[in-house]
């Protein structure tokens, strides 16, 4: 069987930044560690949850020499999209619009029960739901509870003066969620806010994020490669909500220096 390393090598996509259909390897000549991320649809949970923190983590992860490249479920103006609101770079996503490489790579393709009557996407849309009330998904509702909870091992994820907008919502401030529990840590309330903004931000583009709604059940993947294209870190998603081994701190495995 072709190792990941050599398969990811010889897979070309077409690239947000200009449209060039390309080997998604181009322009990693010299780096540390290479950390490749399949991820489901742009328009999914998991997808913009996991692109806000390689947002907060953007300067550790140049100081530390990693390069990364993210391969999502979708096209050009769904990528486009994705890249202006997660500011994820677009030189550095790939789309996939038929999620082939994530089943040439063996991933979860989700809940996938087939109820007659249904179409493809009406079919995607029931297992999804499914799936978010913890069926065929392995941590989903752990996890969306952890939102509203908080977690003291996570860190604070908004700034006091930061200020967050989820047009449901009033405007608010980072401080406001100190008064659910102080701060220097992930606050009850604090990650379901950001959850809903990110909903919020989807819904309104809907066709324009998910153009396919037919592989809204399928999940992701991380790699992560030494110089010499040797697996150092994996992880294959399970479920809605479960991007990381880690979930409090999902960059963790990166081990960054500084």
């Amino acid at each position: 069987m072709m190792k990941v390393f050599d398969y990811l090598k010889q897979t070309s996509l077409l690239r947000v930044s200009d449209g060039k259909t390309i080997p998604i390897f181009t322009n990693c000549q010299s780096y540390s560690r290479l950390l490749v991320i399949l991820w489901s649809q742009l328009g999914d949970f998991d997808t913009l949850e996991y692109a806000w923190w390689l947002n907060q983590k953007s300067s550790e992860i140049s100081a530390n020499n990693i390069i990364v490249k993210a391969i999502g479920i979708g096209n050009r103006e769904s990528g486009l999209k994705f890249c202006n609101y997660t500011k994820f770079p677009q030189e550095n996503l790939f789309v996939d619009p038929d999620a082939n490489i994530h089943e040439k790579l063996g991933l979860y393709e989700g809940l996938s029960w087939n109820i007659p009557g249904l179409n493809d996407s009406q079919n995607a849309w029931v297992n999804l739901m499914l799936m978010c009330a913890g069926i065929g998904s392995k941590g989903t509702l752990k996890e969306v509870l952890r939102g509203y909870t908080g977690d003291k091992k996570a860190p604070q994820l908004i700034g006091d003066q930061e200020v967050i907008n989820t047009n449901i919502l009033p405007p608010l401030k980072g401080s406001f969620f100190n008064l659910a529990g102080g701060k220097g840590y992930q606050r009850p309330f604090e990650l379901a806010t950001l959850r809903l903004r990110n909903m919020t931000e989807v819904l309104s583009s809907w066709k324009t994020y998910v153009p396919d709604a037919a592989y809204l059940t399928q999940r992701g993947a991380t790699f992560l490669f030494d110089q010499q294209g040797n697996l150092l870190y994996e992880h294959r998603d399970k479920g809605v909500l479960g991007f990381a081994e880690n979930m409090s701190n999902p960059l963790s495995f990166l081990c960054f220096d500084s």
